[in-house]
C-alpha cells in the first residue's frame, strides 16, 4: 500500500491510499481521484520522503514535540466539520431546490433548511427575487455513506 502526498488546484493538501504508483495514476486518468473538501479532479503528487522499516531497532527518540498540525490542515479540517453540519441540518430536494426555494420564500410551503442543485441562471434568479442562495461545493466524499 502507498500513501502519497496530494494536493488539489485549490491548494487543499490530502492523503490518498493506493495499492501501487501504477493504480495512482490509472485512477487520477479515469477521474476517480478528487480532493476530499472541494472535489477538485485536478490532482498533483507531492513529493514525500519513503518511510523505511528497518526492523527491530525500537522507537526512534524523537527530540522535540511533535510539531501542530498546519494552520491549513486545522482549517480544512473545520471545513469539513461545517459541511457535515449543514448536510445534518438540511433536507436534500435535489433539482427541485429553485421551486423549492421560491415555495419557502412565498409562504406556499414550511420554513426549512434545504439543499439542491441549481444552475448559476438559476441561483441568479432567485437572487433577483430576494431569495438568498449560497453555492457550497460538497466533496463526493460527503454526499454518500462513509466507512
Amino acid at each position: 500500500m502507498k500513501v502519497l502526498d496530494l494536493r488539489c488546484s485549490h491548494d487543499h493538501g490530502f492523503e490518498g491510499w493506493f495499492a501501487s504508483e501504477d493504480d495512482f495514476l490509472d485512477q487520477t486518468r479515469r477521474g476517480l481521484v478528487e480532493c476530499p473538501l472541494c472535489g477538485d479532479k485536478s490532482i498533483m503528487r507531492l513529493p514525500s520522503a519513503p518511510r523505511l522499516n528497518l526492523g527491530h531497532a525500537g522507537a526512534p527518540v524523537a527530540t522535540e514535540p511533535p510539531a501542530a498540525p498546519p494552520a491549513t490542515a486545522v482549517m480544512q479540517g473545520m471545513w469539513v466539520e461545517a459541511i457535515k453540519h449543514v448536510l445534518a441540518r438540511t433536507e436534500d430536494v435535489g433539482d427541485r431546490f429553485p421551486e423549492e426555494a421560491r415555495r419557502i420564500h412565498y409562504g406556499e410551503s414550511e420554513a426549512r433548511g434545504i439543499r439542491g442543485q441549481a444552475t448559476e441562471a438559476q441561483r441568479e434568479a432567485l437572487s433577483e427575487e430576494g431569495i438568498e442562495v449560497v453555492a457550497l461545493p460538497i466533496p463526493a466524499a460527503l454526499k454518500g455513506p462513509t466507512h
